[in-house]
């Protein structure tokens, strides 16, 4: 496991927003697909377990992005630059 996270690190650093962007649609379009395949019983259940990992996610995201946002603040990397 942790020579597949070494690997996404890598992976990452060469990539640029527009690359985790066309990464957030494939995903999007994974979940979209995978929401029609769910049963109509289970649909609520699986609707309520979306939002609290949306929520979950979204919310420690925002908190990271949102001084960068608001002050212009740089990461401690491109200080350096």
């Amino acid at each position: 496991m942790k020579r597949l996270m070494d690997a996404a690190d890598r992976y990452l650093r060469d990539c640029t927003w527009k690359d985790i962007a066309v990464l957030k649609f494939c995903l999007l379009a994974l979940g979209v697909m995978l929401g029609i395949a769910v049963p109509a019983r289970k649909k609520r259940a699986s609707a309520w377990l979306a939002s609290l990992v949306f929520v979950g996610t979204y919310v420690p995201l925002m908190t990271k992005f949102l001084p960068y946002l608001l002050n212009g603040r740089e990461t401690a990397e491109e200080k350096w630059l």
